[in-house]
């Protein structure tokens, strides 16, 4: 089932190890097929050395397992919280990537000090509130999802296709698991340039709004032009 989606999001998954950004069985990526209301995604704790297509978990949007012999990443419920809520994403990953989850354990949004990040994620990359005793303690996984998508109530999740969870680390998605991938290596990269551009200079300015929409509207949007049609 969904032969192909499999293969994307296995190699969504192996771009994760490529990039440096989990280690051992860190992380997950996911992806959905939207014709068929399917997601396949990473099994729990499996080592992504010899990760297979066939061995990705098939689920549907209410969390039943379709197919696969494994449990799914424990993270399951929380991919499926952002694929109800944000009708155009196709890919959802986790990472507890070095900068990126330090920001996140700062509780402490990643500021956009410069066209980099710009060109990416339009304004400073947010941090959820904290998640009380009892969110953590009754359906954790589903909890975490629904933090995230109360903070993007009313935005535009697509441009700014990742949230940092308090405490714990990044989140990612975008139009494909590959897509979500590469926003999650793009992260880490404006994550640590922010973290020694604060280090570098204290109390560094955030890039103007005309230089950060400049930036991000030539790459996404209806008037993009970066980049060949």
């Amino acid at each position: 089932m969904l032969e192909e989606l499999r293969k994307q999001v296995l190699e969504a998954n192996l771009e994760l190890v490529r990039r440096g950004l989990v280690l051992y069985t860190f992380g997950n990526a996911s992806g959905i097929s939207r014709a068929e209301g399917l997601v396949a995604i990473k099994p729990s704790g499996v080592p992504y050395e010899g990760m297979r297509p066939e061995d990705l978990v098939i689920a549907d949007l209410a969390g039943r397992i379709v197919e696969g012999t494994l449990r799914p990443s424990s993270d399951l419920d929380t991919h499926l919280a952002l694929y109800r809520s944000f009708p155009a994403i196709g890919g959802v990953v986790h990472t507890h990537s070095r900068y990126a989850t330090s920001w996140a354990q700062a509780r402490r949004s990643i500021p956009c000090l410069g066209t980099t990040h710009a060109d990416y994620f339009r304004g400073p990359v947010p941090v959820t509130r904290a998640m009380s005793p009892a969110e953590i303690e009754d359906a954790y996984e589903a909890n975490t999802g629904e933090v995230i998508v109360r903070h993007f109530a009313g935005c535009d999740p697509m441009e700014m296709p990742a949230v940092l969870v308090a405490g714990h680390g990044p989140f990612c998605w975008g139009s494909s698991a590959a897509e979500a991938a590469h926003n999650a290596v793009i992260l880490e990269y404006i994550a640590e340039m922010a973290y020694y551009s604060v280090r570098l200079a204290e109390g560094p300015q955030e890039l103007h709004p005309a230089h950060l929409d400049k930036h991000f509207l030539r790459k996404h949007g209806a008037s993009a032009y970066y980049g060949q049609k």
